[in-house]
């Protein structure tokens, strides 16, 4: 059985006629002879809806359900999809999570699927059935139903491609594909053709909204090849695969932006063994993550500044909690909420000497100032002023030749 798996987001489901749309790209799969198997998000803005509502509700809405609230968007779109089919002449039905069943464990609201009962779906697809799958969802051991966290849909879908070991997964949104940097940042950006799951957690954790990084560490534990492509064009999009799949005599894949990121600097820390730790202890216990990290020892060796980046928006919670942190002692705390992280990312830059130098000497040339740095095999991120966020990008995407 030739089994493909299409997912689609909730801008390509957004409206009636999009899902007519969407119901016409599943029947050209149909007409290659292919068992599909459909995953729906919500209809676009549904979800953010159902949250406004219950938060009007309550300042404290259970958790609970929360989920089995936001769940009904998904319910809504593949029901929506199903009827269109039906209306075409199809097979079809929607198939809600605790149907099929699809089990998940941990907490709400960011639950993982440990299994998928895949008998219902295969013996409806030996009936020339066309299952359309609610996304971001499952059932835990308590029968209650869960959800995956935003982005779930997409891990949904690759975990159905894992299960049903289907032949392909492909993930249609509002995009070409995956693009070598933002392109409301720099109208240049060009669409990539095959990315490393490597490359595509890097670029995904550091702002690209394509997919989550969740469900790209997913297809990247499962080697699921993943395509994404517009459900807008008839065109090829991007391949996610594994390195050796790849060959690409690019170094530098693509560059990444945020702009949501704020400096935090404590001048004057007594500098002692775990003094870093107790700093950072209460942000990690009220889930405020922690980004880029630098630390200057003073030279008579007592005090140290320690630099650190969080998101912007929690700025005010930092603030307050390093006030109230009596384990630590300073002697000023500096803000800054006008600074934008700029990474370049590549597999190319493992066995490609002189990568540092490139992207360092390129911003100097634009007298753009680094203010921290951090690395990992694959990737180089700066900090660097948020009015030169523009310029930093089309310096890097033209200095790695992304351009052509």
């Amino acid at each position: 059985m030739k089994i493909i798996v299409l997912k689609f987001g909730g801008t390509s489901v957004g409206t009636v006629d999009r899902i007519k749309n969407v119901a016409n790209i599943i029947t050209s799969y149909i007409k290659k002879k292919y068992r599909v198997i459909v995953v729906s998000s919500a209809m676009s803005g549904v979800t953010n809806d159902l949250i406004r509502k219950s938060e009007k509700i309550s300042n404290d809405f259970d958790v609970q359900e929360l989920d089995v609230l936001l769940s009904t968007g998904e319910q809504i779109a593949c029901s929506l999809l199903a009827g269109r089919l039906r209306h075409l002449g199809y097979n079809s039905r929607s198939w809600l999570a605790w149907q099929i069943p699809i089990i998940t464990s941990g907490d709400y609201n960011s639950s993982r699927i440990i299994n998928i009962n895949k008998n219902k779906i295969h013996k409806y697809l030996k009936s020339n059935g066309i299952p359309i799958i609610t996304g971001f969802q499952g059932i835990n051991n308590k029968s209650r139903v869960t959800t995956l966290g935003r982005g779930g849909s997409d891990t949904s879908a690759i975990m159905v491609a894992k299960f049903f070991k289907a032949n392909k997964c492909i993930i249609y949104t509002d995009v070409a594909g995956v693009m070598t940097t933002d392109p409301r940042v720099f109208n240049k950006a060009k669409k990539i053709k095959v990315i490393s799951y490597e490359e595509m957690l890097e670029m995904s954790s550091l702002g690209s909204k394509v997919m989550q990084s969740s469900s790209v560490q997913e297809a990247r534990l499962n080697r699921i090849d993943v395509d994404v492509k517009s459900s807008f064009q008839n065109k090829s999009g991007t391949l996610i695969t594994k390195r050796r799949n790849i060959i690409n005599n690019k170094i530098i894949t693509g560059v990444s932006s945020t702009k949501n990121d704020a400096k935090i600097t404590l001048i004057g820390v007594k500098d002692k063994p775990g003094i870093a730790a107790s700093i950072f202890k209460p942000l990690s216990d009220n889930n405020i993550n922690v980004d880029m990290v630098v630390q200057n020892i003073s030279s008579n060796g007592k005090e140290t500044d320690l630099t650190f980046t969080i998101k912007s928006g929690d700025v005010n919670k930092t603030r307050k909690l390093i006030k109230l942190n009596k384990k630590i002692n300073f002697k000023i705390m500096k803000v800054d909420k006008d600074v934008s992280k700029v990474s370049i990312i590549g597999v190319g830059m493992i066995t490609t000497p002189g990568v540092t130098y490139r992207m360092f000497q390129s911003l100097s040339e634009k007298k753009i100032n680094i203010m921290v740095i951090s690395t990992s095999e694959i990737k180089i991120s700066v900090l660097i002023s948020k009015k030169h966020l523009v310029k930093a990008v089309a310096a890097l995407h033209k200095e790695f030749s992304l351009n052509k």
